[in-house]
């Protein structure tokens, strides 16, 4: 696990210094909206195809679903709770939420599974992603932004549109093949796996230009003790429970709660933006998490 974790420290730091050195004029926003855009649209629907295709789907993807959903679930009561209780204002406590519910389930936490238990673990991911923490951000996530949120003028979108998106046509596909028990063909089968071996360190890299140090303010710090605490403490420990509740056992538990104690999702940013939340400090949680993750993810690795 630490050498993994040293593997993406570094390629993450390669990022974060494309913001002292745009290279060929291009700045570090513009090369993760590209990145992450060809991650998107190309090679990870390509490694949803690959993984669910050859999955065994049935009772443990809803034990997945019922794990990363009850998991953030809590995380959102107890970041409410808490807010409500320092009576935070409203784009602070829309933040706060956002920040302390919703892991890194894929962008962090697919290339640190895949490395520290193997390729197996793509499928635990996928499924976490798909099946829980994707839903849970474009409903209960976007309902939240609104509610907390300043900028009220967009109007609701179905709750379903969410799944008008590559990853989740790939999965649907993906899982009528399995479902069929149609074969992949061994020239499909070896360009998806070549396709998805592009998707991890293009993910960490992403990750690392999305980092600003510049974002933390001191106004923000004294939200991030809750935020930190319930992320990368008190909510994996809750996730380590409801696996035994779920019925998760070995590695698949393990491979799943390390999942879920990933730090804060980037995605949330675009939330804060588009609604009127506190961007400066949902940047902040992002940094200082996924700093802080490097230690609290080899803690719980050796718990689990």
């Amino acid at each position: 696990m630490i050498t993994t974790l040293i593997q993406m420290t570094v390629l993450m730091l390669c990022g974060a210094g494309w913001r002292l050195f745009a290279l060929q004029g291009l700045s570090a926003d513009q090369t993760r909206l590209a990145l992450t855009s060809v991650v998107y649209y190309f090679f990870l629907p390509a490694m949803v195809l690959d993984v669910l295709w050859k999955a065994d789907i049935g009772w443990q993807s809803l034990q997945f679903s019922a794990l990363g959903c009850s998991t953030i679930l809590l995380g959102v009561l107890l970041s409410w709770l808490i807010a409500k209780l320092l009576k935070f204002k409203n784009a602070q406590t829309g933040a706060m939420i956002l920040a302390t519910a919703f892991p890194n389930v894929t962008y962090l936490g697919l290339p640190v599974l895949e490395q520290t238990f193997g390729a197996w673990s793509r499928s635990v991911v996928i499924q976490i992603d798909l099946f829980a923490a994707a839903p849970m951000v474009f409903t209960v996530g976007i309902a939240l932004a609104r509610y907390y949120g300043t900028n009220a003028e967009e109007k609701p979108k179905s709750l379903l549109g969410f799944v008008n998106a590559p990853p989740f046509w790939a999965a649907f596909v993906a899982v009528l093949l399995n479902l069929s028990h149609i074969p992949a063909p061994d020239w499909l089968a070896g360009l998806l796996q070549k396709l998805s071996a592009a998707v991890a360190p293009l993910m960490i890299f992403s990750l690392g230009l999305a980092l600003s140090w510049g974002a933390i303010r001191w106004r923000n710090l004294q939200f991030m003790l809750p935020v930190v605490t319930l992320k990368l403490l008190v909510l994996p420990w809750l996730a380590l429970f409801l696996a035994d509740v779920v019925q998760l056992q070995g590695q698949y538990k393990a491979a799943a709660v390390l999942d879920l104690a990933m730090p804060s999702m980037v995605l949330g940013v675009v939330l804060c933006d588009r609604y009127g939340l506190d961007s400066s400090l949902y940047a902040t949680a992002v940094t200082l998490t996924t700093g802080l993750s490097l230690i609290s993810l080899s803690f719980w690795f050796g718990v689990l």
